[in-house]
C-alpha cells in the first residue's frame, strides 16, 4: 500500500467524536494529499517519535535519497499502534516553511535585523552576555527554555549555562504547563513519578478526567480510552461541555475553581460510606488521619454548594470512586495552571490512596503532560532541578553530579533557579539584563502579555533561538540563532507515560541552520569552556552520560544501552537499571544476556509493590483550606473568562501548526470567542458579530461563536491566538510557581461595525 492510500485508510478511523470527524474524513485532496510521484516514492523508511505533544507518538518517515518525503503511522509501537493525530500527519511540513531562520541575523544600529555570519553572531552572543555579567554580575544574564528539544539538548543547555557560563537563573516553558504535577508528585510521592502506562486507558472501569479535554488535546490517548472493552464509566469535570465531555457517560458542569472543594467532599463522602481501604493506606501512606480531621470541614452537601453540582449526582461518584472497581483520574491543565493546581492534583492523589486505586492495572492519579518532552526537561534541563531530578541546594547531589560528569563542583550553583514568572520580575525590577529564549516564543505565552512586552524594554540584550525568524519574540530579539527543528537532528524524549523513544535526523537544516545542540557547542567554544564538555560531543554521548547521571534516582534508566536498544525494543519507560554487575561508564559494554535483550515489559506502571520515594516508603496525605478565585467576576466583569486548546489541528502559539495549508483548514483563521446564546440574546450579539473582549490588562476584538456548552456567565478563548494572553492574570500557585491561565474577569460588549 502507497504511503498516501495508507494516510488516507488511517484518517478515516483516527477519529470519532462528532462535528471533527466530519471535518477529518475528507477526500485526499481536501487535505492538499494528492498523489506522491513516483520519482519521490519512498526507497527507506526510519522510524521517529513525533515532536508535538507528549503522547509520544512514533511515525514511520519515508526517504528518498535519505531525505523524508512522507510519513505514516508506526503500527508496531505500543504507545499509538498506528494512529496519529492531523498534527502527526503533517509533521514535516513546518520544516519547509518560507519564514525558516536560515542564518544568525543582528539588529544593527538602523534597528533593523540582518544577516550575519555564526562567527558575527558568536561574537555578539559572548561580547553582550559576558560585559552584562562583567558589570552586574553573573546572575544578571538567564534563559528560558522549552519542552520542545531533545532531552540531550536540554540538558547541554542547562549545564552549559550553568556549569560553563555562570548563570545562576533558568527556567522552562514546561512552568507553563506542568510544574504542578511535578510538584504535587514529588510532595506525594517523594519524586516527580505519573504512575501509569498508557494501556490504563484500556484497563480501567471508571476514569474521571478533570480539566481535561484529551478528545481534542490528546486525540491518540482518546483513541486508547475507546479501545477500553470494560464497558467503563467516563466521568468529565469540567465547566465547558468540551468533545470529551460530549463522548463521556457523565459531564460534570461544576462552578470555575470549585474542585478542589469538590474533591474534599467527594472524599469526605468515601470515608463516611466506609469505602476507602484501610489497610492500604496503614500501610503506605502517612498522615491519614490529619486528612481525615481536615475533611470535618467539607461535606459533600458543601461541595454541591459550592460546585454547583446536584447532590444525588455527587453521591453516586462518591461511591463509584469507593466501590472496589478500578479507578483512575486524570489531569491537565485545567488543572495544572490554577493557582491552587499542586492542591488541587493531590485531592485526587489523596482519593486514590485512600481506595488504593494506584499501582495496579486500570487506576493511578495521573497527570497528562503537555509538550513532547515535558516530561524530558522535568528530570535532565538543569532549570530549577539539578540533573536527574537532584536539588542544588544539596551539597551530596552538586558532589555526584561533578563526580559523573568531571566538571568541578565549584562550577555548580548551591542555589536554585528563579522559577519563570520570578525571571520576568527580576527583568522588571533590573536585576537580570540579558535574557536567553531557546526554542520557546514568550512574547505570545506569558501570561498578561502587555506587562511583558514592557518588561522586554528593560533588557539590554535579547537573544531568541528559534526554527523561525517571524516568531512574535524573534521580532523584538536583538540576536536570532537559526534552529534546526524537528525531523533535523537526533536525540530522545520522554512521553507523558515515562517512555523514552528516539527521534531522528531525516532531513538537512535549511541554508546556515544548525541544530540546537551543535549551538550549543558553538557557544561553549567561544565562551572559553568548551573543554568541560569534550565528551558531550553528540546526543548519544550525552545519552550515556544522563544514563550515569540518573544511577540510583527513581529515574534511573542505566539499563538502556543507547539508541539501538531504545529502537529495538520499541521505546522504554523509566525505570530501567543495569543488571547487577553492569558498568556505568560509557565504554561499559553491551548489558544484553547471553541470548538477547534485557526482557523490558512494553508496559510498565510504578508503585505495585506500594513503595514509594519518600524516606519511609510512604505516600504522604497533603492537604489546604481551598482560597479564594484571585479575580472574581464583579460588575464591572461579569464574566469569567477560560481558556484551552482550540482544536486538534492547532499547536501552541501556531508557530509551527499555521505552517500547514492543511492544518489552517482544520481552524479558524481568527480568534473568536465561545459565548452562551442566552448572554449573546441579552447582549444583541449574533453569530459572527465582531464583539470586543476587556480585562483588567487588555482587550481583544474577536468573532462571536455562540454555544450552548459554555455555561452562561462564562467565555472561553483558545489559546493559540495572541489576543488570548493580552486577557489573562498573572496568578500563580505558591508551590509549583505555575501560571493560573484558566480564569480570568472580562467584560464583553458588541461593537457596530
Amino acid at each position: 500500500m502507497s504511503p498516501v492510500n495508507l494516510i488516507k485508510d488511517q484518517m478515516r478511523v483516527r477519529c470519532h467524536d462528532g462535528v471533527l470527524t466530519e471535518r477529518l474524513v475528507q477526500t485526499p485532496a481536501a487535505y492538499g494529499l494528492g498523489r506522491v510521484p513516483k520519482s519521490v516514492m519512498p526507497d527507506a523508511t526510519v522510524d521517529s517519535v513525533c515532536g508535538y505533544c507528549a503522547t509520544g507518538c512514533s511515525l514511520k518517515v519515508h526517504l528518498r535519497e535519505g531525505s523524508a518525503v512522507n510519513l505514516s503511522g508506526n503500527s508496531g509501537y505500543p504507545v499509538n499502534m498506528g494512529m496519529a493525530c492531523p498534527k502527526g500527519w503533517e509533521a514535516l511540513t513546518p520544516l519547509s516553511a518560507n519564514d525558516r531562520a536560515t542564518s544568525p541575523m543582528l539588529r544593527g544600529a538602523n534597528g533593523k535585523l540582518s544577516s550575519v555570519s555564526w562567527e558575527e553572531a558568536m561574537d555578539a552572543f559572548v561580547g553582550k552576555f559576558k560585559g552584562i555579567q562583567s558589570e552586574h554580575g553573573d546572575a544578571s544574564v538567564a534563559f528560558l527554555g522549552t519542552g520542545q528539544i531533545v532531552t540531550e539538548e536540554m540538558a547541554f543547555l542547562g549545564t552549559l549555562a550553568k556549569f560553563g557560563m555562570g548563570v545562576v537563573h533558568g527556567d522552562g516553558n514546561t512552568r507553563q504547563c506542568m510544574a504542578t504535577a511535578v510538584v504535587a508528585y514529588k510532595q506525594s510521592f517523594g519524586f516527580d513519578s505519573p504512575p501509569y502506562t498508557y494501556q490504563d486507558f484500556e484497563e480501567s472501569d471508571v476514569l474521571i478526567f478533570v480539566g481535561a479535554n484529551p478528545c481534542i488535546a490528546h486525540p491518540i490517548m482518546w483513541q486508547r480510552v475507546m479501545r477500553n472493552q470494560r464497558t467503563p464509566e467516563i466521568i468529565v469535570v469540567d465547566p465547558r461541555k468540551t468533545e470529551t465531555a460530549m463522548a463521556a457517560t457523565k459531564h460534570l458542569p461544576l462552578a470555575p475553581k470549585s474542585d478542589l472543594a469538590l474533591f474534599y467532599g467527594l472524599a469526605n463522602r468515601v470515608i463516611e460510606l466506609g469505602l476507602i481501604d484501610q489497610a492500604f493506606i496503614d500501610a503506605h501512606t502517612s498522615d491519614f488521619d490529619a486528612f481525615q480531621e481536615f475533611l470535618g470541614d467539607y461535606t459533600l452537601g458543601h461541595a454541591a454548594e459550592i460546585s454547583d453540582l446536584p447532590y444525588d449526582e455527587l453521591d453516586s461518584l462518591a461511591r463509584l470512586i469507593g466501590s472496589g472497581k478500578r479507578v483512575s483520574f486524570w489531569w491537565t491543565m485545567g488543572v495544572n495552571q490554577s493557582y491552587e493546581g499542586v492542591r488541587l492534583a493531590q485531592s485526587m492523589i489523596n482519593l486514590a490512596l485512600m481506595t488504593g486505586n494506584i499501582g495496579k492495572p486500570g487506576t493511578g492519579a495521573n497527570s497528562i503532560t503537555g509538550q513532547c518532552n515535558a516530561m524530558g526537561s522535568r528530570l535532565f534541563s538543569n532549570t530549577t532541578n539539578l540533573l536527574g531530578g537532584r536539588a542544588f541546594e544539596n551539597e551530596t547531589d552538586r558532589k555526584t553530579v561533578a563526580e559523573r560528569t568531571g566538571i568541578p563542583v565549584e562550577r555548580i550553583p548551591s542555589e536554585p533557579s528563579y522559577a519563570y514568572d520570578q525571571i520576568i520580575d527580576a527583568i522588571e525590577r533590573g536585576e537580570i539584563k540579558g535574557l536567553w529564549l531557546i526554542a520557546t516564543n514568550t512574547a505570545h505565552s506569558w501570561i498578561n502579555q502587555k506587562r511583558f512586552r514592557k518588561i522586554r524594554e528593560k533588557l539590554d540584550f535579547l537573544v531568541v533561538q528559534d526554527m523561525y525568524h517571524t516568531t512574535d519574540s524573534a521580532e523584538i530579539a536583538d540576536l536570532v540563532l537559526p534552529a534546526a527543528g524537528w525531523g533535523e537532528k537526533d536525540g530522545t524524549f520522554i512521553n507523558s507515560e515515562r517512555r523514552i523513544g528516539r527521534t531522528r535526523k531525516v532531513r538537512k537544516a535549511p541554508g546556515k541552520a544548525l541544530s540546537d545542540f551543535n549551538i550549543f557547542r558553538l557557544i561553549a567554544h567561544h565562551w572559553g569552556c568548551g573543554e568541560l564538555f569534550a565528551e558531550w560531543s553528540s546526543p548519544e554521548a550525552v545519552f550515556q552520560i544522563l544514563k550515569r547521571l540518573s544511577a540510583g534516582q527513581p529515574c534511573d534508566i542505566t539499563g538502556i544501552e543507547g539508541y539501538d536498544h531504545l529502537d529495538r525494543v520499541g521505546g522504554i519507560q523509566w525505570p530501567l537499571k543495569r543488571p547487577e554487575g553492569g558498568d556505568l561508564r560509557p565504554e561499559g559494554g553491551d548489558l544484553r544476556p547471553e541470548g538477547g535483550d534485557l526482557k523490558v515489559e512494553k508496559q510498565r506502571r510504578l508503585f505495585e509493590d506500594g513503595q514509594f520515594y519518600h524516606a519511609d516508603g510512604k505516600a504522604r496525605f497533603l492537604f489546604e483550606a481551598p482560597r479564594a478565585m484571585p479575580e472574581p467576576p464583579n460588575t464591572e466583569y461579569p464574566f469569567i473568562l477560560l481558556t484551552g486548546r482550540g482544536t486538534s489541528s492547532q499547536w501552541h502559539t501556531q508557530t509551527r501548526t499555521s505552517k500547514s495549508d492543511v492544518l489552517r483548514k482544520l481552524y479558524p483563521k481568527d480568534a473568536y470567542v465561545e459565548i452562551n446564546p442566552i448572554d449573546a440574546k441579552r447582549l444583541g450579539i449574533a453569530p459572527d458579530d465582531l464583539i470586543s473582549v476587556s480585562s483588567r490588562r487588555g482587550e481583544a476584538k474577536v468573532k462571536a461563536v455562540l454555544l450552548a456548552s459554555v455555561q452562561p456567565g462564562q467565555l472561553f478563548m483558545p489559546m493559540h491566538y495572541a489576543s488570548t494572553n493580552y486577557l489573562t492574570a498573572d496568578a500563580f500557585d505558591p508551590y509549583s510557581r505555575q501560571p493560573s491561565y484558566k480564569a480570568c474577569a472580562v467584560n464583553v460588549t458588541s461593537i457596530n461595525t
